[in-house]
């Protein structure tokens, strides 16, 4: 299927976290912020806690090599520090994400 759209397979050798660093650090932050942290009961449950836990990664979570910003930042949009902060409970309540109220 791969070779057909034109894309190149490249293995990796077993047990090499740094071949494949993204995808390696992606795994180890579901497993320490997520799935360590709560019983998954079968397939569907995986599924749906792993793409809660992909959109709060990708829209609230801060990266280092971005300056602490989140992927989806968008300067524009500036709260002013006075306004009150707010929770929201995510992936079941594992997480807290916290937000200025606007």
């Amino acid at each position: 299927m791969f070779t057909d759209e034109g894309l190149e397979i490249v293995k990796i050798p077993p047990r090499t976290p740094r071949a494949d660093c993204y995808a390696e650090r992606f795994v180890r932050s579901v497993r320490e912020e997520c799935t360590d942290r709560m019983m998954i009961y079968n397939e569907r449950n995986a599924a749906t806690v792993l793409g809660e836990y992909v959109q709060h990664f990708n829209d609230h979570r801060p990266h280092q090599g971005i300056g602490q910003r989140q992927p989806k930042h968008d300067p524009a949009s500036a709260i002013p520090l006075d306004a009150p902060i707010t929770r929201r409970k995510v992936v079941g309540g594992v997480i807290n994400e916290y937000r200025r109220a606007a």
